[in-house]
């Protein structure tokens, strides 16, 4: 068993949220993560209209009855706008959604403090991905409810800090009151038992969660995972102000083939759309677009079930804790 702040807060079994996966964190995967004893994600990105967003937050709650959080990224984007975070954000507390991650421009900056109220109000627990200390205190100071603590080694967009998760989770677990969730080279008991020891009080993992047999995604990319390493990921982007972490292949080489030779964000965009990363985990198509994993794949060995992965973890980061016990006299 265990008991955290994380499973306090939810009552939930184990301490293990899903993190964002545009185009993969959909109902199906959502619910089998919470059905499983973690907390599934929805991405709200998925979904543009009000109407769509609903629909997947009742089907979602068709499959489960337990909590999950949504995912709220705000950052720059081609094909959404403010009044699409504006949206899900009204949503999710009408809907009194468990809790919120906000990835990217801290929500207060982005859409106001008027926003924070709302969610309280609607009990709505609200978190903020955040990769250095400083903006772990500034969204402590005005209302957040916990914090993911996202190392550099995390796919996606780390922040340019480039601080890795070792040093990150106690460094922010120290300055902040309110609960860490270490974020970024999760993927087994092992790495949970390490996040609670560093002063975590729960873990998020997201490319893990891909190579399961729940995830909507050609089998292709779940085996390409399993077949991948720790050093074969890499980080590019970071001519534009907004780095990334994704899969090496094709598309990436030629992105960092552009930014060393002074290309701007016109040229990037076309490589870098979600559109064409949508065609590839369809596809199974492994090289014609970005694929934001991080190094953790270097620990995925096999595609199980949600429920098979968690149970799993859970048993083996109590293992680890003993014998690590032990070996203290």
């Amino acid at each position: 068993m265990f008991k955290t702040a994380i499973t306090d807060m939810f009552g939930i079994k184990y301490p293990i949220i899903c993190g964002a996966m545009m185009f993969l964190c959909k109902p199906k995967l959502c619910a089998a993560v919470s059905n499983a004893g973690g907390m599934g994600n929805l991405t709200a990105g998925n979904w543009e209209t009000e109407e769509a967003f609903r629909q997947a937050i009742e089907e979602t709650r068709r499959l489960t009855s337990k909590p999950f959080t949504v995912n709220i990224t705000l950052l720059p984007s081609v094909r959404l706008n403010p009044e699409n975070y504006q949206m899900w954000v009204r949503v999710c507390a009408e809907e009194k959604i468990a809790a919120i991650e906000i990835s990217g421009t801290p929500i207060d900056k982005a859409l106001g403090m008027g926003t924070i109220e709302m969610l309280k109000k609607a009990g709505v627990k609200l978190f903020h991905k955040v990769g250095s200390v400083r903006h772990a205190i500034h969204a402590e100071h005005v209302g957040y409810d916990g914090i993911y603590a996202a190392g550099v080694e995390e796919g996606g967009h780390p922040l340019n800090d480039d601080v890795t998760t070792m040093l990150l989770t106690p460094r922010i677990a120290e300055s902040v009151k309110i609960p860490v969730v270490t974020v970024g080279g999760i993927a087994d008991g092992r790495s949970l038992a390490a996040a609670l020891v560093l002063g975590a009080q729960g873990v998020m993992m997201a490319s893990r969660f891909i190579a399961t047999r729940e995830c909507e995604v050609h089998d292709k990319h779940k085996q390409e995972l399993i077949n991948r390493q720790e050093h074969e990921t890499i980080l590019y982007g970071q001519s534009t102000g907004l780095q990334g972490r994704g899969l090496k292949n094709k598309t990436v080489s030629e992105i960092m083939a552009i930014e060393k030779q002074g290309g701007g964000l016109d040229d990037l965009i076309p490589l870098m759309s979600g559109l064409r990363m949508r065609e590839a985990w369809i596809s199974g198509d492994v090289e014609s677009a970005v694929l934001p994993v991080g190094q953790s794949i270097g620990l995925i060995r096999d595609i199980p079930t949600c429920q098979e992965l968690l149970d799993r973890m859970g048993k083996e980061a109590g293992e680890y804790l003993n014998k690590a016990g032990k070996m203290i006299q």
